[in-house]
């Protein structure tokens, strides 16, 4: 079956959750922190599912690291790709704070530990870290109305060798954008307390160099109809490449899993999902609602509010 076939035929919703207005694909616009310094360049990219989360952040395209031999890279350019981020992860709502957990990272520790307390006006959601320490502004990205399909790898299996070649991760699919993250194939041996200081012990060492790049974090723009194409990534050279197969998809035998046969790089490959959700249309509003007061205090004021405004991302 496509995922198209999967949503007409087998639609589920997941109970519980994030709310609605939480759902979706936003990048950051900006933070700013404590030391009243702010980053606006960064490309950062949170796409939400029901339960889970896949977070993407890279410095501007000029700063990306070509794709190139492992054993080609400088040093200065393997630094440059231990500090790209990208990662999966469970999230839980307590009604005000969104906290993550049972992670699959790029990263060997967790950069960003605390968690989000989040409010959203209109397309602007905004995230306070309790410490204090920064505050997020997130932008709902446009979409037209259309599925919200969450999966969770568990595995990606090569079938000629019988080996893993994935493992943890997973696939949202949110209107018009959609994220993949495979994690490692194997758990890393490693003493080390960061991935940088990991690749400056083991730089020009090819081998282990794979081992700690054998991730992926991607996001993509398109449709269930034509694919989706990979916008940004933490693998150099995927950019513009299809983001994953879109069939191939079956029920195991006692439906608890979603399998998906599919041929990567000419491997004949299976992976294992957990259905999050699989909802075959949302509608991702610009807006929020507020109340009657509101309503009237901006029609009233609406000369000198909507002098100057437009939309922004």
């Amino acid at each position: 079956m496509t995922l198209e076939e999967l949503l007409a035929h087998y639609p589920q919703r997941a109970t519980g959750g994030v709310p609605d207005w939480m759902l979706g694909f936003y990048k950051r616009r900006s933070i700013s922190f404590a030391n009243g310094e702010t980053d606006s360049k960064t490309h950062v990219c949170w796409l939400q599912s029901r339960h889970f989360t896949i977070d993407l952040r890279l410095p501007l395209e000029a700063e990306q690291v070509p794709a190139r031999a492992w054993a080609q890279y400088s040093r200065e350019e393997l630094q440059v790709l231990a500090d790209y981020e990208g990662w999966q992860a469970m999230s839980a709502w307590d009604g005000r704070t969104l906290g993550w957990h049972s992670a699959t990272s790029l990263q060997l520790h967790n950069r960003w530990p605390e968690p989000a307390l989040l409010q959203r006006i209109g397309n602007c959601m905004i995230e306070f870290a309790p410490s204090g320490a920064y505050v997020e502004d997130w932008r709902l990205q446009p979409s037209a109305p259309g599925p919200l399909i969450g999966l969770r790898l568990l595995e990606e299996i090569d079938l000629e060798r019988d080996v893993v070649r994935h493992r943890g991760g997973g696939l949202i699919i949110s209107g018009d954008h959609a994220a993949l993250v495979l994690g490692r194939g194997a758990e890393l041996q490693t003493t080390s307390q960061s991935l940088g200081e990991e690749v400056r012990r083991t730089a020009g060492d090819a081998q282990r160099l794979a081992a700690l790049f054998d991730f992926e974090t991607s996001v993509a723009h398109g449709s269930l109809q034509h694919g989706f194409e990979v916008t940004l990534s933490t693998s150099p050279g995927r950019t513009g490449q299809p983001l994953c197969a879109l069939d191939g998809f079956e029920y195991a035998a006692d439906r608890q899993l979603l399998i998906q046969r599919l041929t990567v790089a000419g491997v004949a490959c299976e992976r294992r999902f957990v259905i999050d959700t699989l909802e075959p249309e949302l509608a991702f509003p610009q807006h929020t609602e507020s109340n009657a007061t509101a309503a009237h205090w901006y029609d009233e004021e609406s000369p000198t509010l909507t002098r100057y405004t437009e939309p922004h991302y």
